[in-house]
């Protein structure tokens, strides 16, 4: 916990242009590995709208939901901004070092997107709240070690990667409660 104190610090002491080092690789080569962790970020959020897109105003709209759950329209701009910054986040630790020593961040970060885009077709299209919940409790993990993985990398790239985790923390007590409003 102790290496996210700072975050705050660390972004305000460095702007852009320093925040990736220079050595190692070329500039091209390092926009165009931003690009693609953008689609990768992007086009797994792009997947799981296919399971969650019909749903919404078909079974979804079924659910009982808590008084406290957010408006539909909420979610598509909050998860664009967190699929983006979780691209920077990747894009900062590939570009941070050697391909061994960012390997296990990266897988981890990987797996986490996974996850991520298996959690829409579990909860939306196999219409499983309670299987839902228990696989986003292990995303939850999953985005916790990446965070933790990512720290001694680039701090900032630890903490584009905390408002992921507050959210999912939120959606997961979400899940939980649609799960027992929902249970027979």
């Amino acid at each position: 916990m102790r290496q996210l104190v700072g975050c705050l610090d660390t972004i305000r002491r460095h702007d852009v242009s320093s925040i990736v080092p220079v050595e190692g690789r070329s500039k091209t080569q390092k926009w165009a590995a931003l690009l693609v962790f953008l689609i990768l970020c992007l086009g797994a959020g792009g997947l799981g709208a296919f399971a969650t897109t019909p749903e919404i105003d078909g079974w979804y709209r079924t659910v009982a939901k808590p008084t406290w759950n957010p408006p539909n329209w909420v979610f598509g701009p909050v998860w664009t901004s967190l699929y983006v910054m979780m691209a920077v986040a990747a894009w900062l630790v590939w570009s941070s070092g050697e391909r061994k020593k960012t390997r296990v961040p990266l897988v981890l970060f990987g797996l986490q997107l996974v996850l991520n885009l298996a959690w829409s077709w579990i909860f939306f299209n196999a219409h499983q709240i309670g299987w839902a919940f228990f696989e986003v409790l292990i995303l939850w993990g999953f985005i916790a070690a990446t965070i933790w993985s990512f720290l001694p990398h680039s701090k900032l790239a630890g903490c584009l990667m905390l408002p992921y985790l507050a959210w999912v923390t939120f959606a997961s007590v979400l899940n939980f409660s649609l799960w027992q409003l929902n249970s027979p």
